[in-house]
């Protein structure tokens, strides 16, 4: 699908999707438990992915109206009957390459073209160091996986872990094994992500004790039977708002209550560069205003970066966004993508040791392509309200993993949008 985006002016309210993030922790450990739900779930491409691995390890989902009822395996996955396809999504993977690592048996884990290009080694190399045998069947760290059990639990080191996935994985499942684990990490990024693990973790009475350099957890523990309450998606309503802020529009979002979220920095980010902006209980409002280019440290915040480098090339003077090497390893290298992007649109974007650096201007329209990552192409969406001109963006239809009701909930703000579907021959 290819969408066509003219310069608009935005206005409204909206409620932002479910949380993509505490979805998918919550759909996991809700099915390692026995009897669960989780209330307002985010239902996207990537969140399916969970729930079609999960019971394939024997749990039962039923959505029921705004919920999902989740009869789970009780801390025994059972052995799958088939390959598990974890389609796009890279959370699915890499939390069932964890929980798959329980089970006494072989599980083999793929997903599409993208995936099978994200490297998991560290996490490959932990579970192999806590008592499990998994290995990449092309020797490189990435899908298809081959996970054999039983993991048993011990001590392993992440040192500069790529992603947080991999911890957060093991903080998953090491609580099932019989033996109690030690898990020492190096300068962990992306806290916020583990913070929401562990979170939920201790709402399903689990327990790990940490100073964020070692994790201590107990073995032979259960998961409690739990309601599971999603938060709205700041990742998400990030766009919303920073489109108002460049469109000099004013747009509120409700459902953005407080959470562990890292995203919920877009607020403050928001202010420092000028935007008129506040948050009184769920609603967040942003009024535009001339924006000024700032420093932002992105460590923490990794999903944040195309939306802020948008907003850079909107803001007088110059952005730098430091800390996003990581984001050459997403569903596309989001580093590429965003500076090829944005230059197509006359920005000055550049990428200067572990920063990016753009100089404010004034965007033009452009043909661009969205790389089938769903970041990439609500961001680029976003630089086309305020850019001269039309902008076209291929591969539009990504926005289903993470907020499939993305460009109705812009349209309905107003934006000049059309959208049109690619025929195959």
């Amino acid at each position: 699908m290819n969408v066509k985006v003219s310069q608009s002016i935005i206005r409204g309210k909206l409620d932002a999707p479910p949380s993509k993030s505490y979805t998918h922790r919550a759909i996991v450990m809700a099915s390692l438990a026995k009897t669960s739900r989780i209330i307002k779930p985010l239902v996207s491409a990537d969140t399916c992915a969970t729930v079609s691995a999960c019971e394939t390890i024997g749990a039962t989902i039923n959505p029921v109206g705004d919920a999902f009822f989740i009869d789970g395996v009780q801390g025994e996955p059972q052995r799958p009957e088939n390959v598990i396809d974890c389609q796009n999504s890279g959370t699915t993977l890499r939390f069932l390459m964890g929980v798959c690592s329980l089970i006494d048996g072989t599980t083999v884990l793929t997903g599409d073209a993208s995936l099978r290009t994200r490297p998991s080694s560290q996490l490959i190399d932990a579970l192999n160091e806590l008592g499990a045998k998994v290995l990449s069947t092309k020797s490189n760290g990435t899908a298809p996986m081959i996970v054999q059990g039983v993991l048993s639990g011990g001590k392993s080191t992440l040192t500069n872990p790529m992603s947080s996935q991999f911890l957060s994985s093991l903080l998953i499942a090491c609580p099932l094994c019989q033996a109690d684990s030690m898990l020492t990490v190096h300068n962990l990024t992306s806290r916020p992500y583990v913070d929401m693990t562990l979170e939920l973790l201790n709402k399903a009475q689990v327990n790990v004790s940490t100073d964020y350099h070692e994790f201590m957890i107990p073995c032979c523990q259960q998961y409690a039977d739990t309601d599971f309450q999603i938060p709205g998606d700041f990742s998400s309503a990030a766009f919303h708002l920073s489109a108002a802020a460049i469109t000099n529009s004013r747009v509120s979002v409700h459902n953005l209550s407080e959470s562990k979220q890292g995203d919920k920095k877009i607020v403050p980010i928001l202010k420092e560069m000028g935007a008129h902006i506040s948050w009184e209980g769920d609603v967040v409002t942003v009024d535009g205003a001339e924006l000024q280019g700032i420093a932002i440290d992105a460590g923490d915040v990794p999903d944040l970066v195309p939306i802020l480098a948008v907003l850079g090339a909107y803001a007088q003077g110059t952005t730098d966004i430091s800390n996003v090497a990581h984001l050459r390893y997403k569903e596309t290298d989001r580093l590429v993508a965003i500076i090829t992007e944005l230059r197509k649109m006359q920005v000055d974007i550049k990428k200067v040791d572990d920063t990016l650096r753009i100089g404010g201007g004034k965007p033009q329209g452009a043909s661009l392509s969205g790389y089938g990552d769903h970041r990439i192409v609500m961001a680029l969406a976003v630089a086309a309200l305020g850019a001269d001109g039309e902008t076209q963006i291929d591969n539009a239809e990504s926005v289903k993993v993470s907020y499939p009701d993305f460009f109705d909930d812009i349209f309905a703000l107003g934006a000049n949008l059309e959208q049109t579907s690619i025929e195959t021959l």
